[in-house]
């Protein structure tokens, strides 16, 4: 069977980001033609407002046009075009007007998931690789994005997910608003949001049953580029690494003391991530203490992954 060739847009709270890939669904293969992120900042102030602002919507529909010539430069139809949009949107009053520009831009129509979907779709991209590896099922896969986390337990199949309302961004408005260095009183109110969303979670999901803790997105590759001691972001590196409690508590104490200037200055980090690396390092480290986990595993596939299968098959 002769490759498929698809294009996955994935639009999230924060950032918004294009795979081209040609799968092979007969044998689990999936080969990048061209993989790439802008941080959009989609969700500013929707925690606050309950809206999509004015200047985050052109922000996205900027990159949309951007993404719309590099798909068509790889003769990708819309036929096999998918775009996937979450939390923000989700949660916003005005995401029929997302929904018409993304439409007008792309050809496609944006869907904008359940939080139980795009739990499934990420433990699509981060586990169909790990088969037969020494990463042992059962996994449990968290995808901590800027407004939300999602949670899912399975092997061969998904035993159970959920999607809770805490990340990056939302955490990082709430609490940290304001301050350069948050001080003791705001971490700890921030954790108290954070725990809160595990009990959510926990409702639903067993966070402590499965073999393997496997993490995704910026969050999580950022904290473990910094753990790794990288002179420079290594996608190779950073997929698959495995990150120790200890290793995850370090960073994330150092994250949450440091400026605004010398978060910036560390070599891997993405500018768009400087003033909300430190909230979602917390929501991590508090992630790795509930489950018990000893070590977590890092993946580069994750949802745009588990939505480019979803069109090949």
């Amino acid at each position: 069977m002769t490759a498929t060739r698809v294009a996955a847009v994935d639009c999230g709270t924060n950032s918004i980001r294009l795979l081209i890939a040609d799968l092979d669904p007969t044998t689990g293969e999936i080969s990048d033609l061209d993989r790439r992120m802008l941080i959009v900042r989609l969700g500013q102030d929707v925690d606050r407002t309950g809206r999509l602002a004015p200047e985050a919507l052109e922000r996205t529909f900027a990159a949309c046009r951007e993404y719309a010539a590099v798909i068509a430069s790889y003769g990708v139809g819309p036929e096999r075009t998918r775009f996937v949009a979450t939390s923000a949107s989700r949660d916003a009053e005005n995401s029929a007007e997302f929904t018409k520009g993304v439409r007008e831009i792309l050809g496609v129509e944006p869907e904008v998931v359940s939080g139980d979907e795009e739990a499934q779709l990420s433990f699509t991209g981060a586990t169909k690789e790990l088969t037969g590896t020494a990463v042992p099922a059962p996994y449990l896969v968290f995808d901590l994005g800027g407004g939300s986390t999602e949670f899912v337990l399975g092997g061969e199949r998904v035993q159970a997910a959920r999607s809770v309302d805490i990340g990056c961004v939302r955490l990082t408005e709430r609490h940290f608003a304001g301050s350069e260095v948050p001080t003791a009183a705001q971490i700890a109110a921030a954790r108290v949001d954070v725990e809160a969303a595990l009990d959510q979670a926990a409702e639903v999901v067993p966070l402590s049953e499965a073999a393997s803790l496997v993490g995704l997105a910026g969050t999580v590759t950022t904290v473990a580029a910094i753990a790794l001691g990288l002179p420079a972001y290594d996608s190779t590196a950073v997929h698959h690494s495995r990150l120790s409690l200890a290793q995850v508590r370090e960073v994330t104490e150092r994250l949450l003391a440091a400026t605004h200037a010398e978060r910036a200055a560390i070599p891997v980090m993405h500018p768009g991530r400087v003033d909300v690396i430190g909230a979602g390092a917390l929501v991590l480290l508090a992630i790795m203490e509930r489950t018990g986990a000893g070590e977590l595993v890092v993946s580069e596939h994750d949802i745009l992954d588990g939505i480019a299968w979803s069109v090949a098959v």
